[in-house]
């Protein structure tokens, strides 16, 4: 008896625990939504956008607040595109976009991928709308440095990650360096870029459009900042398609966990497993995996690593003699995990490297060598997950850290355990920062989508991250890479039926992808998934 009613004392104070979090969850959502509601609606004036813009898109900029404490003070400026929906008579609203990062671009992204990244009936119903969040791109960016150059000449030199205990010495030092430079240079950019402050833009943003509720598409970090406008916003969202889930309390800190973000979001041990399963699908995939023709793939692969540890393999990229270290190697693969079209291209890298080197196939280039058009600081990558992740573990910590996680995963676990050592030498925080509770309050239905093997936002995040929803369906698209994002017409269908007819699929769904990894051809028309590379610094 004196168990029982210990069982059922128990039960009540949790049930009372859980009633006082959601109140407290559905205040903090009514003040806020009472916030933003007496701050001016911005107005957007549409213009053509700057030459080199894919036809019918049109631009503009609008200003927001710079700290909603204060919101007649400084503004800051959030620029935008939009594509029309292709049947006016048809229109449901505007669909918002978010690409990933943190620090990634909304503006130049979208006019990049608009042609695969949804189906022709979702194009029909919405504008397509990217924006590039404050402190990002045009959005009066976190810059480290005054131009290209000079932050190069700061980053020469640093690897990748730091192997050696004197190179983690010296990265430690040329990591603060650079860190008070951003912090010099950006700190009051830095300082207001929190995820909250973006989803607040956001708000403003959905008013200024006309949109009575907000229809979101995010993906990889943009999960996060959808995350966080669902907890400020409650009513405001009408339908939301989350793909690659962040785990909300490893990245936010709310977990107490006292290691580095990049430790904290597990992503060296799902790094492991997809390059696990990038050389098992090389193995059984015979001559059409060039790394079969050295060996065993995976042992070809222990060599070659174990090899550029000490000797460097030079690769002409573009034209360019580029030196691959063993950090550099690493970090290549990293990205190369991101998409299964960029699997040939990654054997073939493996490949190089194992025979010395040489120069890269046309095929590989992008992989190894993304363009970038305009000076893009590291701080734009900084700026978002330095003020939201509570990161306090002081940088003389990290090589202890880095042996623990280079034990738990051989390959990665080093590399990613690095992510977020500028913070604590940065040292701002936005005070109207959010990170948590996480329970969520909205009524709306939401659609959480995992790729099963994912090397940057794991797998087993999408279940726990849906379930913070009251109404959350999860579609598994099986296959491999970060996000969905033009690899899965049973996606993209999904998608749509959920976007235009309001029909969600059922929860535990399944898709698979259109291309299975080293296949010549697609087994649909549409073009392969872009290979669009995260800041380092984040996801």
């Amino acid at each position: 008896m004196r168990r029982l009613l210990s069982s059922v004392t128990a039960a009540v104070l949790a049930a009372g625990l859980l009633t006082a979090t959601t109140t407290t969850a559905q205040a903090r959502a009514f003040d806020e939504q009472q916030r933003l509601d007496r701050i001016a609606t911005p107005t957007i004036d549409w213009q053509a956008c700057d030459e080199g813009a894919p036809a019918g898109f049109e631009c503009a900029s609008v200003q927001v607040p710079t700290d909603y404490d204060r919101p007649r003070g400084a503004t800051t400026t959030v620029a935008l595109t939009r594509l029309p929906a292709s049947r006016p008579s048809s229109r449901k609203g505007s669909l918002f976009l978010n690409f990933g990062g943190p620090g990634g671009e909304g503006v130049s992204t979208l006019q990049q991928v608009f042609d695969v990244l949804v189906t022709p009936e979702v194009r029909e119903h919405y504008d397509l709308v990217g924006f590039d969040p404050r402190g990002v791109g045009l959005s009066d960016p976190a810059r480290c440095f005054d131009d290209a150059d000079a932050e190069a000449a700061a980053l020469e030199g640093l690897p990748a990650f730091p192997v050696t205990r004197s190179e983690e010495r010296a990265f430690v030092r040329q990591t603060a360096r650079i860190s008070r430079a951003c912090r010099a240079e950006a700190g009051d950019v830095i300082r207001h870029a929190s995820t909250a402050n973006v989803a607040r833009d956001l708000e403003l943003l959905r008013r200024a459009v006309g949109d009575d509720t907000l229809a979101y598409q995010g993906y990889s970090y943009g999960t996060y900042l959808g995350a966080t406008y669902a907890r400020l916003f409650p009513d405001r969202v009408g339908s939301m398609v989350l793909d690659g889930t962040v785990d909300v309390e490893a990245y936010s800190g709310a977990n107490r966990d006292p290691r580095s973000v990049g430790a904290r979001l597990a992503q060296g041990p799902a790094a492991e497993e997809v390059f696990d399963e990038f050389l098992e699908q090389c193995r059984l995939a015979g001559e059409r995996c060039s790394l079969n023709a050295l060996g065993d793939p995976a042992e070809v692969v222990d060599e070659v690593l174990e090899r550029l540890r000490t000797r460097p393999v030079t690769i002409d990229v573009q034209g360019t003699p580029v030196e691959f270290t063993f950090p550099l190697a690493i970090s290549s693969i990293f990205l190369q995990l991101y998409s299964p079209s960029a699997f040939s291209g990654l054997s073939d890298f493996l490949v190089l490297l194992a025979e010395g080197g040489g120069e890269a196939p046309t095929t590989l280039q992008r992989q190894l060598a993304p363009t970038q058009e305009r000076y893009t600081s590291l701080g734009s990558s900084l700026a978002q997950l330095c003020v939201d992740s509570r990161s306090v573990l002081p940088p003389a910590a990290y090589p202890a850290l880095a042996d623990r996680e280079d034990r738990v995963a051989p390959r990665f676990g080093r590399f990613r355990s690095w992510v977020g050592v500028q913070c604590p030498q940065i040292g701002l925080r936005d005070r109207d920062a959010f990170t948590g509770p996480w329970t969520q309050t909205t009524d709306a239905t939401v659609l959480v989508i995992g790729t099963r093997f994912d090397p940057a936002t794991p797998y087993a995040n999408t279940r726990p991250f849906a379930e913070k929803f009251d109404d959350a369906r999860v579609l598994t698209v099986e296959g491999y890479g970060h996000t969905t994002l033009a690899v899965s017409t049973c996606a993209d269908a999904a998608i749509a039926r959920y976007l235009v007819d309001g029909e969600a699929p059922r929860d535990r769904s399944t898709c698979e992808q259109d291309r299975a990894p080293f296949t010549d051809e697609p087994t649909t028309r549409r073009a392969p998934a872009p290979v669009l590379p995260a800041p380092l610094p984040g996801l």
